[in-house]
């Protein structure tokens, strides 16, 4: 053997060992900030439950266990059908065009049979949690003017419809200015998950120009809105998700600075979070953010137009300290973007959101440009191209209806109906308790009862009318009060007491709160069955 090949022969082994070398030690390093951020005893449950599922699903692929589930999901999947889709050979079914145009006339008459079919409007009774932030019937009114004036027209064409573009920029100045930050950037979407994987985008490509990662990772409250685990998903960022504290709900600051690494993009707090309406310790978060130099996405979505006017509405405090609210605007050192949707508490209409930052230099990595395209220069500021200008224009329109004193005194009114139900809790139902000492339109509810299981009284609400949301981690309820709830507060507090009892002595163990919530629970395997329940339920939404 030559020495030339003898030399090849060494350079080929060393390159070799390198290169596993640097495998190992990149895989050990992920290892290492996985158990960092993650715990020894997450990390092992979590490796646990992988394994647990996966022997499981071994099983179910067993002749008889598969027929056993597929028989069970069918049942389920006929109940959803059941609750979604009008049954009955005298439901009009329109699967193909009609050979000639329906008249006016006939299009509302039908949309009147398709409202009493499913009853509609049985929202107006405001017996649900958020879903409908109606304004009112006048503003109403004033939203569907606006649309009808512009509903051909598209932001994308700012030189064809340039009134779109000037309200588009208005919404955003005055969002802007409400969150304190009136020399900041930002853009409309067409709502919270928007507005958030937005904000996940324009974090991650800021990182990536400025601190070279390449492989991104965010840092979230478990109470955090699942837009986020979904922006992950899309934009294959990384999401850590750090325990809150089970008495305050507010993320474990500890557990959030031993999760930050080399690769954190940004991290995340809640003001108010979906789950159980508490505040993050966004001045805490915010030092954090500043001092490892990454973002703080604030959450504001559903906050909204109510968190802004707190202080105004002399609500910040609260009784004694009880249900204060820290700051959480730009005010905060640390914090780099907020997100708020102005078709919650904003009244706007549905499909409107501002995805808010420090400043424009930020903002330019949310743009979407290319230059090459054989159509010509394309840019776009989110994710849509052709976006309804109609909703613009509605919400531009909402925000001048209602001005400042408007939102002060909504404000008013909703969080001093929260906090009546809050307080009627504690001081009135002792099977149940608050969780956390939430600041503003959201109440969760809790069981310290061995004999009443709170889903059993989600349950037994849904009888009386009440479309509320169950939660997990712990078992609770809540509801997001709405203006609609301000006239139905009592009957709430009077049904909730009933619902309680009710629950305590006559338990039925078979409401969907319960079922739910049980099959989720009751094995490795029970997510998976609920991740099919869910699939089954957006493949109904489409039955025509």
């Amino acid at each position: 053997m030559d020495s030339r090949r003898v030399l090849s022969l060494k350079v080929y082994e060393t390159v070799k060992t390198l290169l596993f070398v640097y495998v190992v030690f990149k895989q050990s390093l992920k290892a290492k900030r996985h158990l960092r951020a993650r715990g020894i005893i997450t990390s092992f449950r979590e490796f646990y439950t992988w394994i647990a599922q996966h022997v499981i699903m071994l099983a179910l692929r067993l002749p008889a266990a598969q027929r056993k589930v597929r028989t069970e999901m069918d049942k389920a999947k006929l109940d959803i059908e059941k609750q979604l889709v009008p049954q009955g050979t005298d439901v009009t079914r329109h699967l193909t065009l009609p050979e000639e145009g329906q008249t006016p006339e006939w299009i509302l008459a039908e949309m009147d049979k398709m409202d009493k079919e499913k009853s509609t409007a049985s929202w107006k009774l405001g017996k649900l949690s958020g879903a409908v932030y109606h304004g009112g019937d006048d503003l109403e009114r004033v939203i569907v003017a606006a649309y009808a004036k512009y509903m051909v027209s598209n932001p994308l064409h700012p030189d064809v419809f340039p009134a779109v573009r000037k309200m588009e920029a208005e919404i955003v100045a005055m969002t802007l200015r409400l969150y304190n930050n009136p020399n900041g950037a930002g853009t409309m979407t067409s709502g919270g998950t928007e507005s958030i994987i937005m904000s996940v985008k324009t974090h991650r490509d800021w990182a990536r120009a400025v601190k070279g990662i390449t492989e991104p990772e965010i840092i979230i409250p478990a109470s955090a809105h699942a837009a986020f685990d979904k922006g992950g998903a899309y934009l294959k960022v990384k999401v850590h998700s750090i325990p809150v504290d089970p008495y305050t709900r507010k993320v474990d600051l500890k557990a959030v600075k031993r999760a930050i690494n080399g690769n954190t993009i940004m991290i995340v707090g809640s003001t108010i979070n979906f789950p159980d309406g508490n505040q993050d310790d966004i001045e805490g978060l915010g030092k954090l953010a500043a001092k490892y130099k990454i973002g703080l996405h604030v959450d504001c979505c559903l906050g909204s137009f109510i968190v802004p006017y707190l202080e105004k509405a002399g609500l910040s405090g609260g009784v004694g300290g009880k249900y204060k609210l820290a700051p959480f605007d730009f005010r905060v050192t640390g914090v780099t973007a907020i997100s708020c949707d102005t078709h919650k508490y904003g009244f706007a209409p549905k499909g409107s959101s501002v995805i808010m930052y420090r400043d424009s230099d930020l903002r330019r990595y949310q743009y979407y440009v290319n230059p090459d395209w054989t159509g010509g220069v394309y840019a776009s500021p989110s994710l849509s191209g052709s976006r309804p200008g109609a909703i613009i224009a509605g919400t531009w329109a909402a925000m001048q209806y209602m001005g400042s004193n408007g939102y002060l005194e909504s404000c008013r009114s909703i969080v001093e109906c929260t906090r009546k139900i809050a307080d009627s809790i504690v001081a009135d139902i002792p099977e149940l308790y608050i969780l956390g000492s939430p600041p503003a339109s959201v109440v969760a509810f809790g069981s310290k009862h061995p004999k009443v299981n709170v889903l059993e009284v989600g349950d037994k609400m849904s009888k009386l009318g009440w479309h509320l949301n169950a939660l997990t981690n712990p078992a609770a309820v809540h509801i997001a009060c709405t203006r609609l709830t301000i006239k139905m507060v009592d009957q709430f507090i009077a049904d909730l007491k009933d619902a309680v009892q009710d629950a305590k002595l006559k338990p039925s163990g078979e409401g969907t709160m319960v079922a739910v919530y049980g099959l989720g629970n009751s094995s490795a395997v029970g997510p998976a069955m609920v991740g099919q329940l869910a699939t089954a339920f957006l493949d109904t939404l489409y039955k025509a």
